[in-house]
């Protein structure tokens, strides 16, 4: 704990602290002084003297000289001495100033500092008969003048909504906050070198689509002025991804943004940061393996552990990750079959018992989708690959082999959530152009969500894509479970809002 225990008030409650800090502003530069500081030499941060001077006894003091900066938190004056809490981007440090060592007129001008000042100031380190390390500054320069208070210290910065819009703030008086985007940048770096040590090159793929493919979303459309045409932001990078295999890459991948026109909750974003990956000559089942080993990685680099809690709730991520097919899976929850054995007016029935709308040109596989979506994802709290996807929802996946309904597919469910989907990919360009096309009919017949026909990727495919196995993963999703995030605007630094009132 640090020694100070009150924090000063900025003005008077009858005068304006925001027109008060815009006079100190006024009157500094009258005076000669500039309130924007240009550079200031960093020669240490807090983390680095609480290590250093972790055996310094209370009362003792050095004459090692350190620099350090920050943004002012807390002061407290005690008429000729002022503690002030400086806050750098690693924790908090006192400032013990004394009226004797900065001397009268630069003393002066430290008390009218105001909370959220940043500053800079050089001194010995020394630690306090309370026991708090501290540095004596023999000189403080004003390196940026706030013009705005920061929100009242105790009560901080606790209205959701403001805090997403203002994360700058946030960032400031919500230390916890800071923790979890240091624990999101530990992930994606984790992620990143477990690709890397497994042999795959990391790429860049365009995020302008002439034709929105690779996923069924609703896309953003934008418009290009030089080529007077329109085109769209990526819903996902596979088909490009993919050409790369064609082209003899075996092992790739990619960390970037996809963008989809839909709707926000908790758990979705219009855009959203994804791993995708794709492996020559495996399937289905080494894609998994693949998926599983990185999201552990991840999960060691932020936690250190893979035995972790989510919401409360206990979360093993340890050994191998179990598999059930998806048919199994709504069969047992439903009680009774749920298959393509089953006629499609039955499926129906089933679906209106559940109280699931459903469209009257739906088939079969997408109704047992539906149906395990509304009996069965939530409650999958362990990881859990669920495979064998119909072929009506998975068009670019492989057919399992021996069956005309199901594809070669797993979704991993955590918690009840979707962390990454994979599969077998298609690499037969006449089924892939069969399911193109019926992918266009949907479109033509209102389904925003169908992809396009891209052609080109047809004429990729006729080139020979070696058998492969793919997979993305959410990046925002797994920071969530990884940080113990309830939504999705807790791990994104500047999350999408509606319009202030």
């Amino acid at each position: 704990m640090t020694d100070v225990i009150q924090v000063r008030s900025d003005t008077d409650p009858s005068d304006d602290p925001i027109e008060v800090r815009h006079a100190k502003r006024a009157a500094l530069l009258a005076a000669g002084v500039e309130p924007y500081g240009r550079t200031f030499e960093v020669t240490a941060h807090t983390d680095e003297l609480e290590a250093r001077y972790a055996e310094l006894g209370d009362g003792a003091s050095t004459e090692d000289v350190v620099r350090v900066a920050g943004r002012v938190m807390a002061l407290r004056d005690q008429g000729k001495a002022l503690f002030i809490v400086l806050r750098d981007t690693t924790g908090d440090l006192q400032l013990f100033c004394r009226v004797n060592v900065l001397g009268e007129e630069p003393f002066a001008t430290v008390k009218d500092l105001d909370l959220g000042d940043w500053i800079g100031a050089v001194g010995t380190v020394l630690r306090t008969r309370r026991g708090q390390l501290s540095v004596a500054p023999a000189e403080i320069t004003l390196l940026s003048k706030a013009l705005r208070p920061l929100p009242e210290k105790f009560h901080g910065l606790s209205d959701k909504e403001t805090r997403y819009r203002q994360r700058y703030v946030d960032l400031v008086v919500n230390p916890e906050v800071r923790a979890t985007f240091i624990k999101r940048f530990a992930i994606v770096t984790a992620l990143r070198a477990a690709a890397a040590a497994r042999g795959f090159l990391e790429v860049e793929t365009p995020m302008l689509h002439p034709i929105p493919g690779g996923a069924t979303a609703k896309p953003f459309i934008t418009h290009h002025n030089a080529l007077d045409r329109d085109f769209y932001l990526r819903v996902a990078p596979e088909l490009h991804l993919k050409r790369l295999l064609v082209g003899g890459f075996e092992r790739v991948f990619e960390i970037n943004r996809s963008f989809r026109n839909e709707g926000m909750d908790r758990d979705h974003n219009p855009e959203f940061t994804t791993l995708e990956a794709y492996q020559a000559y495996t399937d289905r089942r080494g894609i998994a393996r693949f998926t599983r080993e990185l999201i552990q990685q991840a999960c060691l680099a932020a936690n250190g552990t893979l035995h972790i809690s989510y919401q409360g709730t206990p979360v093993d991520l340890s050994g191998e990750w179990p598999e059930r097919s998806m048919i199994s899976l709504v069969s047992e929850a439903a009680g009774e079959d749920v298959s393509f054995n089953r006629t499609l007016t039955e499926l129906k029935i089933l679906a209106n018992h559940y109280q699931i709308s459903y469209q009257d040109d739906w088939g079969k596989g997408k109704l047992i989708t539906e149906l395990y979506e509304k009996l069965v994802e939530e409650h999958l709290v362990q990881p859990t690959f669920v495979t064998e996807h119909p072929l009506e929802t998975s068009p670019l996946a492989k057919k399992l082999a021996g069956s005309e309904n199901v594809t070669d597919r797993f979704e991993l469910l955590i918690c009840g959530r979707e962390f990454a989907n994979g599969f077998s990919e298609l690499n037969d360009p006449v089924d892939q152009r069969e399911r193109f096309a019926a992918q266009a009919a949907a479109k033509a017949a209102g389904d925003e969500e169908a992809m396009g026909y891209d052609e080109d990727y047809i004429r990729a495919l006729e080139y020979g894509m070696p058998p492969a196995g793919g997979v993305g993963i959410g990046i925002d999703r797994l920071a969530m479970l990884l940080t113990d995030s309830s939504s999705i605007r807790d791990v994104l630094l500047f999350p999408h809002m509606r319009d202030e009132s």
